[in-house]
């Protein structure tokens, strides 16, 4: 019987922990989050992109617990504002406000403009506590509404209009969004290429060798 390597989820997130378990579950790995170790120190996420930031929270968590970690970071991307929110887009009109208030924000910065495309990006990272990492990408196209729709998901989701759907990320069934999410799509991939990640780990981290444990022996007097 294989021994479940153990996978550190960079987040103390119930939620998240909780779909990354699920789409994981039939492989030999263990998911564990920050919540199942002691307070450690949190990361700055100071990245110009989010393969830096994803990077970073999953290279620093591995090192400090010495065990592989998974970070993503995602983020909205404007057209017309050049890509803004982008890596801000957590913090978008700074600290202390609610998403309500980020997204009226950025309502009130696309009035009157005619080019409403806009798409969320996600990058996934895996790192070992010795540096290489693992990157992992997905990405969906949308418009920005002209007004909210929708009372479900968090964030953007209520002005963040997807087409193919006609509906708004606010819109849609958990189950519709993860389909077609820009970390819906970046864990699909993790998903599909888990067999390939497991033998990285294992030559990046291979497992301590079992060592059998011998009685001492009587000196002879």
């Amino acid at each position: 019987m294989q021994i479940p390597r153990i996978l550190v989820i960079a987040t103390g997130n119930k939620g998240k922990t909780a779909e990354i378990r699920e789409i994981l579950k039939d492989f030999p790995i263990e998911i564990r989050n920050l919540d199942d170790f002691g307070p450690i120190p949190e990361v700055e996420e100071d990245g110009q992109t989010f393969d830096d930031n994803a990077y970073k929270k999953a290279s620093f968590t591995a090192r400090v617990l010495g065990f592989p970690a998974l970070a993503d970071d995602s983020g909205l991307a404007v057209d017309a504002l050049e890509g803004r929110p982008g890596v801000f887009s957590a913090r978008y009109g700074g600290e202390g406000l609610s998403d309500r208030d980020r997204y009226e924000k950025l309502l009130e910065e696309m009035k009157g403009k005619e080019n409403r495309k806009a798409a969320f990006e996600c990058v996934i990272s895996i790192a070992v506590p010795t540096g290489p990492a693992l990157t992992y990408e997905g990405r969906c196209e949308g418009v920005i509404a002209d007004s909210p729709q929708g009372d479900e998901g968090f964030g953007y989701d209520p002005v963040f209009y997807y087409p193919p759907l006609g509906k708004t990320f606010a819109q849609m069934s958990p189950e519709e969004k993860n389909q077609i999410s820009h970390r819906g799509k970046a864990l699909q991939e993790v998903r599909d290429e888990f067999d390939k990640i497991l033998q990285w780990l294992e030559i990046h981290m291979p497992p301590p060798e079992r060592v059998g444990c011998r009685g001492a022996q009587a000196t002879p007097g």
